[in-house]
C-alpha cells in the first residue's frame, strides 16, 4: 500500500495530486508569468497530463513526491511542493538525491503560500527521511532563493539545464524527528 500523507496549515492543505488537478495544472503550466522561472515553454495538455501522472507515480515508486497545494477556504489548487526524483542529468552530485520543488500559480504568489507550504513539506520529510536534498533555482528568482536559504539550502554550483544556467542548492540530511 502506498503511503499518501495529507498535510495541513491554517490556510493550506498539501496532498498528493489527483486527476481532478489536471485543469488547474493546465492553466498554471500555460501561464507565461508563472513560467518565467520554470525554464520551460507553455505546456500542452498532453505534457501536463504526463507531468500529473509522473507526480502521481512518484508516490507509488518512492513513498514521497510532490504535493498539490490547495487553499483551505476555497478548495482551489494554487501550486505544488514536495520531493521528487526527476533524473535531470544535471550532475552526479545532484541527480541521485531527492529534489525539493515548489511552484505557485502566478495569482497565488506574494501571499506567503510558498514559504508556508514548503516549510510543512520539509518538516514532514525530515520526520520520515534523513537524506541530503537538492534543488535548482533560476538565478533571477530571489523569492525562491530566500525560501531555500531559510530552509538551510546552500549553493554548490551552477549547471546548464535546458539551455539555461541554474543554481544548484543542497541541504544536508536532517536527523529524523528534528527540523531546521
Amino acid at each position: 500500500m502506498v503511503f499518501r500523507p495529507t498535510l495541513r496549515t491554517a490556510r493550506l492543505t498539501l496532498r498528493p495530486h489527483i486527476l481532478a488537478d489536471f485543469p488547474a495544472m493546465c492553466t498554471m503550466y500555460s501561464d507565461p508569468l508563472f513560467l518565467r522561472f520554470v525554464n520551460a515553454p507553455p505546456q500542452t495538455g498532453e505534457e501536463v497530463w504526463n507531468r500529473l501522472l509522473r507526480y502521481m507515480g512518484h508516490w507509488a515508486a518512492f513513498d514521497r513526491g510532490l504535493f498539490a497545494i490547495v487553499e483551505n477556504d476555497t478548495g482551489e489548487f494554487v501550486g505544488e511542493t514536495g520531493f521528487a526524483n526527476f533524473h535531470r542529468e544535471i550532475s552526479p552530485d545532484f541527480d541521485p538525491f531527492p529534489e525539493a520543488a515548489w511552484a505557485l500559480k502566478s495569482s497565488a504568489q506574494g501571499k506567503g503560500y510558498a514559504r508556508e507550504a514548503v516549510r510543512v513539506a520539509h518538516a514532514w520529510f525530515d520526520k520520515v527521511y534523513s537524506e541530503r536534498t537538492v534543488c535548482i533555482i533560476d538565478g533571477a528568482n530571489a523569492p525562491s532563493q530566500k525560501i531555500a536559504a531559510e530552509l538551510g539550502y546552500r549553493p554548490f554550483g551552477v549547471a546548464g539545464y535546458k539551455g539555461k544556467d541554474v543554481r544548484m542548492y543542497q541541504r544536508t540530511a536532517v536527523s529524523k524527528g528534528s527540523s531546521k
